[in-house]
């Protein structure tokens, strides 16, 4: 199956076996679908109307999962390991959803999740001759960037006027576009239905990635408004009949971003550096939740989500780097990056004027190597691993960045994302120092270990 990755909707072609899914190339925003694409090839016409009520009818999760509205009352659809933070929230005193299941048997029953917030696609404007136009002749690449950062943080804030609303600018094809995303923004979401861990799990690790898979991968959440069930215009309504073979399947929510533009010099920066300290640092994480999950049932239960995690994001990294090792795959991209290199070559004016864009991108990659131990460990936390950890610098930051100007805070202090921010940090989400004391001893060791003579270990 070929994947895409944008932002929007995803366009498969279900044909020949059945379980077997052969997907059409190309994944794209809600605002630049491709309508006579799809109508020479499908027949199918993408009306406005219909890409209006699939986009309102897609929810974002602000743990970066996709679900559906499914019911006129609110009623939210996802997947289990999306909805698995606030199920393990909620599994306090003495309870463990995880492994019981949750059923709220009616609305009283539904549980407030402790921090979740939804999104759902109200607006998508192109704003990139606004961000551009903050870039002035003989800017430094680094004013450039401030200037840019600036412009979109203004834009976000004219944009979001109401309370429930959030506006982001999201940058697209690495600067070329700028898309400015506005969002109904749900705070007061509720568990409805989590089944338990080993039905929504069923087939372990191995499945986790496979389709079709035999498991009830499934978690409901229901959204409301001022203390009533949000109130739904546009839904996705049950299908009884189900999918036929070689009927044309669309796919809508929030993907992760793609590697297939990244040069060979960034490629080679990811095969070489970041993946195999990624894979080590990881791989450490998960025995020690392994010991610290092995001492107690209790332990086990804290410790089940973040080991969740770690365990899915070692195979997918593994999966990574396979293809980056894989001599005949790599030559393949070298040769279309040379084929492409020769062809923005061969204007000699264009390259007299911006200069050698390969080149450029691979000094960029250099400086990274040499920065990387200490971003990983310090700015990205990797030597600091644990909730109380997170809040503090966020407290410290939070105090720093807010008696600067709007424009000249860092991204995830800008006005219009404090809210989220807040509702983080002030949750009602338990913490668990015994967790947190594991966590953080075993990411300090790691980091002195990698970064001798650290000032700050």
């Amino acid at each position: 199956m070929k994947r895409f990755f944008l932002f929007g909707i995803a366009l498969l072609c279900l044909a020949g076996m059945v379980g077997v899914a052969m997907a059409d190339e190309g994944m794209w925003p809600f605002n630049l679908p491709p309508t006579a694409q799809v109508k020479a090839k499908y027949g199918f016409q993408l009306t406005p109307q219909w890409l209006d009520h699939v986009r309102l009818s897609s929810v974002r999760f602000n743990n970066g999962g996709s679900g559906s509205f499914v019911s006129r009352d609110g009623l939210t659809m996802t997947n289990h390991h999306v909805g698995a933070t606030c199920i393990h929230q909620l599994s306090t005193g003495g309870k463990n959803y995880m492994e019981t299941g949750f059923y709220a048997k009616t609305r009283a029953e539904e549980a407030k999740c402790p921090d979740l917030e939804l999104n759902v696609v109200e607006g998508i404007e192109d704003v990139t001759a606004k961000v551009n136009a903050s870039v002035k002749p003989g800017m430094s690449v680094a004013d450039q960037a401030q200037a840019q950062r600036a412009a979109m943080s203004a834009i976000e804030k004219a944009c979001a006027t109401a309370a429930n609303t959030r506006c982001d600018v999201v940058t697209l094809y690495s600067g070329a576009m700028y898309h400015l995303y506005k969002y109904k923004k749900y705070t007061d979401v509720r568990l409805v239905f989590a089944p338990e861990y080993e039905s929504a799990f069923f087939g372990g690790d191995p499945d986790n990635f496979e389709f079709p898979r035999y498991d009830l991968d499934v978690t409901f959440f229901r959204v409301y408004e001022n203390g009533r069930p949000a109130h739904l215009e546009d839904y996705f309504k049950w299908s009884t009949a189900g999918v036929k073979d070689g009927e044309l399947v669309f796919v809508s929510g929030n993907p992760g971003s793609t590697g297939r533009l990244d040069t060979m010099a960034q490629l080679e920066f990811l095969r070489d550096t970041s993946y195999p300290l990624l894979l080590e640092s990881l791989g450490r994480r998960a025995d020690a939740l392994r010991k610290f999950s092995a001492t107690s049932a209790e332990n086990a239960r804290i410790a089940q989500e973040d080991l969740f995690g770690i365990e899915n994001a070692l195979k997918a990294i593994r999966g990574y780097r396979s293809g980056l090792i894989d001599r005949r795959l790599m030559a393949k991209k070298a040769a279309e990056e040379a084929r492409l290199r020769q062809l923005v070559a061969s204007d000699p004016q264009k390259w007299a004027k911006d200069g050698d864009p390969f080149a450029e991108i691979a000094k960029a990659m250099d400086v990274e190597k040499q920065i990387y131990l200490p971003l990983f460990f310090i700015e990205r936390l990797g030597g600091f691993r644990s909730d109380l950890t997170e809040i503090a610098r966020a407290l410290v930051r939070s105090a720093d960045e807010r008696s600067k100007p709007n424009g000249e805070r860092l991204r995830e202090y800008r006005d219009t994302a404090l809210p989220s921010l807040e509702q983080r940090l002030f949750s009602s989400a338990p913490i668990y120092k015994s967790l947190d004391t594991v966590t953080l001893t075993e990411s300090l060791a790691e980091m002195k270990e990698r970064l001798p003579g650290n000032p700050v270990v």
